[in-house]
């Protein structure tokens, strides 16, 4: 791995071992983030990518969980999340406007709808969204209710309880809120607000109802041993859906010449991301298009989910393309359970 420290000495863990691995952790055994970095060192790679798409096998079947989203708001964002093009204090080459229109909402919504995606969301720059405009995104919500058939997700910044009603009130079954690295690294990504803020922002959907979906970004600079914190904080939050973006370093920003991750790396985070989440849909998000043809192997290293289409800032695949290649591997789509 180009980013991880190795420590000489340690014999490889056998096939055995591994196979007793995979079932103890299917009956309930939990990695400790000591245990994950031991796990690494002691084992090769394709092995340890092996292992954790056996888990995932194990624990998920076939079953793949697609999502899309709509950057619903664009730019002009107050915090200086150091890896982002649309804070405002940067200068980067993107759109910026306050609200989506909604005929483009219904438009895009109902094109991921006849393609076989599940969920759709609506995603906010800015700290947070003022309630007039909180408002405004609810009767949207309320409006896709009714014109699809489509399980309603949320991207809105840091709640309120009063705002968590409201968007639960609109439809809103899962809100989204990314603690984008672990707790120890935080302050060299953002200092504008903190990881507890984001935090306090997942209790407060989980309080009004809504499930959870947050994860973050690898090759921000930060350690592997930091990207398994990662791993085990979104686990003791108890995160049943966890995107992982791939940094992809935006002219503008601080972390612009950032070097970029190899797919050996990638795959060896999402194979332990799976196995310290083995219940958890480990979605890949943005940074994948990078790769390729190469970014399919990462759904036999242990993810089972993905955004498919564009992401906020920067293109993706085409959605077609996205589910017949993820297909081709022998997945079928996750069956949506809108309420």
């Amino acid at each position: 791995m180009a980013d991880k420290e190795s420590r000489s000495g340690l014999r490889p863990v056998s096939d055995r071992h591994l196979r007793e691995l995979v079932a103890r952790i299917i009956g309930g055994e939990q990695l400790s983030l000591e245990e994950a970095l031991e796990l690494a060192d002691k084992t090769g790679p394709e092995e340890l990518w092996a292992a954790a798409d056996e888990l995932r096998r194990r624990v998920h079947g076939d079953r793949f969980d697609y999502c899309s989203i709509i950057n619903a708001r664009s730019g002009k964002c107050s915090e200086n999340c150091r890896f982002c093009a649309q804070s405002s204090r940067y200068q980067t080459a993107i759109e910026t406007y306050d609200r989506v229109d909604y005929q483009e909402v219904r438009r895009q919504a109902l094109e991921n709808e006849s393609h076989g995606v599940e969920r759709f969301s609506l995603v906010t720059a800015g700290r947070e969204v003022a309630a007039a405009d909180l408002d405004a995104f609810a009767t949207m919500y309320e409006r896709l209710g009714e014109e699809t058939g489509l399980s309603l997700c949320a991207s809105m910044g840091f709640l309120t309880p009063e705002k968590a009603r409201r968007l639960v009130d609109a439809g809103v079954r899962r809100y989204h809120c990314n603690l984008e690295t672990c707790r120890s690294f935080f302050a060299e990504v953002c200092t504008t607000h903190s990881w507890q803020d984001k935090v306090e922002t997942i209790k407060i959907a989980r309080q009004a109802g809504m499930d959870i979906c947050s994860g973050g970004i690898i090759g921000l600079g930060e350690s592997f041993r930091q990207r398994l914190e990662l791993a085990v904080e979104l686990r003791d939050l108890g995160v049943l859906s966890i995107p992982i973006n791939i940094l992809t370093p935006i002219p503008g920003t601080p972390l612009a010449e950032r070097p970029e991750l190899t797919i050996e790396d990638v795959l060896t985070a999402i194979a332990l991301f799976r196995l310290t989440n083995p219940a958890a849909v480990i979605r890949l998000a943005g940074g994948r298009a990078r790769f390729g043809v190469g970014q399919y192997r990462f759904f036999l290293a242990g993810a089972n989910g993905a955004i498919v289409g564009n992401y906020l800032t920067t293109a993706g695949n085409s959605i077609a393309e996205d589910i017949g290649m993820i297909e081709s591997l022998g997945y079928r789509p996750m069956a949506c359970n809108k309420e």
